[in-house]
């Protein structure tokens, strides 16, 4: 199976998405059949779906959209992990079959060790009762506490998104490069190739520009733990879906046709669907 393993669906609205750029093509609706249109020709089964807003209300949308459409194999949601009222959230999105993990927005915390305030922290422990992964949305000064929180629940399966959005555009690979590495020791934690053309100069990047930070989380994780994301539609700010593709599909590091189909999904479908379908490691 073919997954793209990181994308997005919205009904624009402004109040809603306040984190849209004015002026940019994101500020309308995306939706399924877009998608559709653009993975087809590209031979894609289908993808994961992640939210995009902090909202219940999204989660459940996403879910209904998951119902619709068979190509959108697994949704991750959002519920407030620091809730007293996240059990029975959790319980509520868990019994739906598509409903595979969870995300905050940890990027815009002003705090860099939001992760691992004690209330955080109790809602990630809450999580692999039900079978669900967590997504960590960081910025490089906040892979310290990803580190940490990775340490504190070796069992919870975590994957890194966008590979930490590093300065792509600067050129700079230190201390992003070392502390990923990091980060890669845990063997719970996964990464998706994902988000880098929108870290990257948006008018001027080349596949050059970005294969020093592939090179380093293809080493750091190998081929068992990483994962095409195409960031859709975030990445129309500097690419096309098929180019935002192409520019990580040849990589050497997944070269060999075995790697290449992990890459290309077989991880994604281990990582998020085998254990809602009592198939993964971690059922």
């Amino acid at each position: 199976m073919k997954i793209d393993s990181h994308q997005h669906f919205w009904s624009y609205d402004a109040a809603r998405y306040p984190w849209i750029p004015a002026g940019s093509p994101l500020q309308r609706d995306w939706l399924p059949e877009d998608l559709g249109q653009l993975q087809r020709p590209l031979g894609f089964d289908g993808s994961i779906a992640v939210q995009a807003r902090q909202s219940l209300e999204e989660s459940r949308w996403l879910l209904a959209l998951a119902d619709a459409d068979p190509r959108i194999k697994g949704v991750v949601g959002w519920v407030d992990l620091r809730s007293e009222r996240v059990e029975d959230e959790l319980a509520e999105f868990a019994t739906h079959p598509r409903f595979v993990g969870v995300r905050h927005v940890v990027q815009d915390e002003p705090d860099d060790g939001f992760m691992l305030r004690p209330e955080f922290m109790r809602g990630i422990g809450k999580l692999r009762q039900h079978g669900l992964t967590y997504d960590l949305l960081v910025f490089p000064k906040q892979l310290p506490a990803a580190v940490g929180l990775a340490k504190r629940f070796p069992e919870q399966p975590f994957v890194l998104d966008h590979i930490a959005k590093p300065f792509i555009k600067a050129g700079t690979l230190s201390p992003w490069r070392e502390q990923v590495r990091e980060l890669a020791t845990f063997p719970n934690v996964c990464c998706k190739v994902s988000g880098m053309v929108t870290e990257a100069d948006h008018r001027g990047w080349r596949p050059a520009d970005l294969s020093p930070y592939v090179d380093v989380v293809a080493e750091a994780f190998g081929e068992d733990r990483l994962m095409f994301g195409s960031d859709w539609p975030v990445c129309l700010l500097a690419a096309s879906y098929e180019q935002t593709f192409a520019a990580v599909r040849d990589h050497a590091a997944w070269a060999s046709p075995s790697a290449k189909e992990k890459f290309l999904g077989g991880n994604a479908a281990r990582f998020y669907l085998g254990r809602r379908r009592g198939t993964g490691p971690e059922s």
